[in-house]
């Protein structure tokens, strides 16, 4: 959710820094990369089109020796013989033209199941602030809409586009074979057609473009003012966001208005077209039969060949609709899987146990004038544990952020064994030795997703090739094993969103088994343990404290009882470190965390840390 300093959503300005869309270039570049693996497939599926489109060329000749029997007054069995071959044509071309279509249907599912592949790869891989800029209705609306008009057109537009530009290929060829007079006749219809493509085209690009953008700021405005709800309201800003809200839906209902009067002016044009061919290939036939050049049977032919053209050269043309729809779609999500590497989140690799981590001169800005953090510096030592302890707002859960690298600063850097996130972007740190590559950090936070599915699939996220006695450990580790075991089917029960529901004390329980199973040396924990409630804070409190054994730990504290614990304590104000050092030695000192203290244990009330 974007913010504006004030803290109140949707307050922002209305030009949010939309994630890129791609250049037409790109788009096709990317189309040809997605499509190379199964090259084989295309050629097979095309390959077959075209046999299934030529045998289907056959039906107009038959026809028209069928009129040429008739005219010329010849016995009624001299008819069987075309019957038959009609009959022939529509099995073949009917098994054939299904095979093809197969071909064709399973290529754009691969190829489309790919770029979602590829999508949400990248959209993973992106920094928080990234998004945060962009704002969440502009991913939401590439995810959702945009896929879902590229899928479609994978599904229905590109089989039908296939088989409809090799019909009219394949028929005009046919009519030359006829007489070249009667191709000539139907090609008066191609210029209308053709400026009619590119009147339709060079509009409907924008206009498509336009309307996914629009649709985006939509759901984008929705979703800020929905989210923000308590907030709205508890500024008095009702009209305010109900307006921008009404102004944005406006837009995008004016140009889906646009698309409409554009669509109808396109199939005009594509009626006046047909009206011109059908006359000229009537029109010379009439000629031609009159010369005796052709019989009337042939000239019977052509004008099937031309009226048969109405359905596939109005479904090419048509299906442009379709096309500049999905290829908007695709530009904006080919835009976020060609983001350049730089750009992008990284991934930590696997570094050595015990790791340290050391942030020099970090600062931070969410946006002009948002500075979060000042020339932070802070030294975590090989399997030493740090807790963050400050007021809220003093920059403790984007320190944590930085340094198990979910977003990048905006200056300084953060390191992990020596190996840098620099200022802008991240790079990946290097292997130490040798084995399988895994997380050099893990971060877990407050928010816990139990995705869908069995505990044991849950688990295996953090380590897919974990047997059942490695989660046990890990639930057993975090004290959480009999509570698993107890479920209605053990690891085989089906939790997450329409399954078993599991608690928050429990929820994150589960996130910290996921830590124990990725291993990694060090572990980032914001305030993991604020959600289980005083009932359950001791018991998380103590499963947190045996995930992060063995491991170098920066923990937010949420309760001061997690400082405590801690080797040392380091407290923010302001985004600047003010204190640093043992609970003893910083509650002696009197300085902000004896304040802390002092409110903390004379009330266990302490304010919101």
């Amino acid at each position: 959710m974007t913010s504006t300093p004030s803290g109140i959503p949707g307050t922002a300005d209305d030009s949010a820094e939309l994630l890129p869309i791609a250049s037409g270039a790109r788009t096709r570049a990317a189309l040809r990369t997605l499509i190379r693996p199964d090259r084989g497939r295309a050629l097979l599926g095309l390959g077959v089109l075209v046999g299934a489109t030529a045998v289907g060329l056959l039906v107009q000749p038959l026809l028209g020796r069928i009129v040429d029997i008739v005219a010329g007054g010849r016995p009624a069995d001299a008819l069987t013989l075309p019957v038959v071959l009609l009959l022939a044509v529509a099995v073949v071309q009917g098994v054939t033209t299904t095979l093809g279509l197969t071909q064709v249907a399973r290529l754009g599912e691969t190829v489309l199941a790919r770029l979602r592949e590829q999508f949400v790869e990248r959209a993973l891989q992106l920094p928080a602030d990234r998004l945060e800029r962009a704002g969440a209705g502009d991913l939401t609306a590439r995810v959702t809409g945009d896929v879902a008009r590229v899928a479609e057109a994978v599904r229905s537009a590109l089989p039908e586009m296939a088989r409809s530009v090799l019909a009219i290929v394949l028929t005009l060829g046919a009519m030359a074979l006829l007489d070249v007079r009667f191709l000539l006749a139907a090609l008066l219809a191609v210029p209308v057609q053709a400026l009619t493509a590119r009147w339709y085209v060079r509009r409907a690009v924008t206009v498509y473009a336009d309307q996914r953008v629009a649709n985006g700021a939509q759901q984008q405005q929705l979703l800020e003012t929905i989210g923000g709800a308590v907030t709205v309201r508890g500024h008095r800003l009702e009209e305010q966001h109900t307006e921008k809200s009404a102004r944005r839906s406006r837009k995008a209902v004016e140009l889906t208005m646009r698309s409409v009067h554009l669509v109808l002016g396109f199939y005009a044009r594509l009626h006046i077209a047909e009206y011109i061919g059908l006359a000229a290939v009537l029109v010379t036939g009439f000629f031609l039969v009159r010369d005796g050049s052709v019989s009337i049977g042939t000239a019977t032919a052509a004008a099937l060949y031309f009226h048969s053209l109405f359905g596939p050269v109005n479904a090419a043309l048509v299906l442009l609709d379709d096309a500049q729809s999905a290829a908007a779609g695709l530009a904006r999500l080919v835009g976020v899987t060609g983001i350049e590497e730089s750009a992008v989140q990284l991934p930590h690799q696997r570094t050595e146990v015990g790791a340290a981590v050391t942030v020099d001169a970090v600062s931070h800005a969410y946006g002009p004038g948002r500075t979060v953090l000042h020339e932070v510096s802070l030294t975590l030592r090989a399997g030493e544990h740090v807790a963050l302890v400050g007021t809220s707002g003093a920059g403790k859960s984007t320190l944590a952020r930085l340094v198990a690298g979910v977003q990048q600063p905006t200056g300084g850097t953060v390191s992990v064994a020596g190996v840098h996130q620099p200022t802008g972007g991240t790079v990946p740190v290097a292997q130490s030795a040798p084995g399988p590559a895994g997380p050099s950090v893990v971060l877990v936070t407050q928010e816990v997703h139990v995705f869908t599915g069995t505990l044991a699939e849950d688990l295996r996220l953090a380590r897919p090739d974990a047997s059942d006695a490695d989660l046990r450990t890990a639930l057993a580790t975090v004290y959480a094993l009999e509570w698993a075991e107890a479920l209605p089917e053990g690891l085989a029960t089906v939790v997450g969103e329409g399954g078993h529901r599991l608690d928050p004390a429990r929820a994150q329980q589960l996130a910290l088994a996921r830590l124990v199973l990725a291993d990694p040396p060090v572990a980032v924990l914001d305030e993991a343990t604020a959600e289980a409630g005083s009932a359950g804070a001791r018991t998380l409190e103590r499963s947190a404290e045996a995930a992060l054994a063995g491991r170098t730990a920066l923990v937010v504290a949420h309760r001061l009882t997690q400082a405590v614990a801690a080797d040392r304590i380091v407290v923010l104000e302001a985004g600047r470190v003010v204190e640093s050092g043992t609970h003893d030695e910083l509650r002696t000192a009197d300085g902000p965390y004896a304040t802390l203290w002092r409110a903390w244990s004379g009330s266990r009330a302490a304010p919101h840390l």
